[in-house]
């Protein structure tokens, strides 16, 4: 069964932005030093859509808004089910490993600061997040986002197996 939780449309859906990281590349010439930027936006709705973007460009603000419109491309759909996520979960990209972990309500967000800005973006409450090996946001961000891209609806989950949703939960 492949599944897909792109999401097509963006214009219907009210997005937040949050810069995740910046960084600053130098090239020097003959005529002297030339600055370029590199920005990692994460954008999100708070209500369970979420998507990446990396803008370049000679200004910060200039980059920010590339990285902006990269991470509206690159949307997808996330469950959230009562503030948390339905189930465990880990991811690796490059030397980055998330383990992601559903919290109690009152909770809040227990996560690093790359994965924290992907989790309120998607309208996570209460979570409890780690990271593991590599700090790159860069890496922690991609990690983070397939972690929730492989993440399971319980409501779908109850249907394929025909039982209720306290029971996909309880048992």
């Amino acid at each position: 069964m492949v599944r897909s939780n792109k999401v097509k449309t963006t214009n219907d859906i009210e997005l937040k932005d949050r810069l995740v990281a910046i960084n600053r590349t130098t090239k020097v010439t003959k005529g002297g030093r030339t600055f370029t930027f590199s920005a990692m936006v994460v954008v999100g709705n708070e209500d369970g859509i979420v998507g990446w973007g990396l803008g370049k460009a000679g200004e910060v603000t200039t980059a920010i808004a590339k990285g902006v419109e990269a991470a509206k491309k690159n949307l997808i759909e996330v469950p959230v089910y009562k503030g948390t996520i339905p189930h465990e979960q880990t991811a690796r990209f490059g030397g980055a490993e998330v383990f992601l972990k559903p919290a109690v309500t009152g909770t809040g967000v227990k996560a690093g600061g790359a994965m924290r800005a992907v989790l309120e973006s998607v309208g996570v409450t209460d979570i409890l997040a780690k990271s593991k090996g590599s700090s790159n946001p860069h890496n922690l961000v991609k990690a983070t986002i397939t972690a929730l891209s492989e993440l399971r609806d319980p409501i779908m989950v109850a249907r394929a197996r025909g039982v209720s949703i306290d029971k996909v939960f309880n048992g």
